[in-house]
């Protein structure tokens, strides 16, 4: 680590998180390429999750009228109706000896082998998970969405996209209009992707503020 004291010379992906902020108003007339949500939600998919279990998923809501009804449930934030489309991380609602199964047995057909550590590391999951109580389970899935998240705000900086991580809705009504129970899902977070506005946004012009890295980093020698 460089001296926590020193500048940091930002290259390019820096600059583009320099660059990006939680954006109150979008452009309704301008619309993401799809593209580029493609990318974002791959960069989410490609992302670390504990075990490589991947255990959530996400929606991608484009229509107007679903998330017109989202809307209301999420504060009236308007991102959610102005922005072009509103990705839903949504987790696995308990862990099952099925889902830990498809896992393993994905990664065993796409490596074309079968390790004998790996098959006993299976073992462990199934015996540990799920016999747990359902809400622990959701809500260690509920934290590997959340690695997700963070990989798909950094891909739509990269891509010049703006967006806004909310947790401010009501989930079981997300839940529900998207019908997540059913699928063996819970609602963790939304975000609202478009382009920033050029007037109306109180956000837009202010300073980013956050903690020197001297406050925020520490280095053990």
């Amino acid at each position: 680590m460089s001296d926590l004291s020193s500048p940091i010379h930002a290259p390019a992906l820096l600059d583009k998180l320099q660059w990006r902020y939680a954006t109150k108003k979008m452009d309704a007339t301008r619309a993401v390429p799809q593209d580029k949500v493609d990318r974002i939600v791959e960069a989410a998919r490609l992302a670390p999750t504990s075990s490589g279990l991947q255990p959530y998923e996400i929606i991608v809501v484009t229509s107007k009228a679903v998330r017109a009804q989202i809307q209301p449930i999420a504060w009236n934030q308007a991102q959610i109706t102005d922005g072009s489309h509103l990705l839903v991380f949504a987790a696995w609602d308990n862990y099952t000896p099925e889902r830990i199964n498809h896992m393993f047995d994905l990664t065993n057909e796409q490596r074309g082998f079968t390790n004998e550590g790996w098959e006993n590391y299976r073992q462990m999951l199934l015996k540990t998970y799920p016999p747990r109580d359902a809400e622990v389970n959701f809500q260690h899935a509920a934290r590997q969405a959340y690695i997700g998240l963070g990989a798909a705000l950094i891909a739509a900086a990269f891509e010049e996209v703006d967006s806004t991580p909310m947790e401010g809705f009501d989930p079981a009504k997300l839940d529900d209009i998207l019908k997540l129970r059913e699928r063996g899902l819970r609602s963790v977070a939304i975000l609202p992707l478009g382009y920033r506005a050029d007037e109306g946004d109180w956000l837009v012009t202010l300073k980013k503020v956050r903690r020197p890295l001297a406050q925020f980093a520490t280095e053990v020698k």
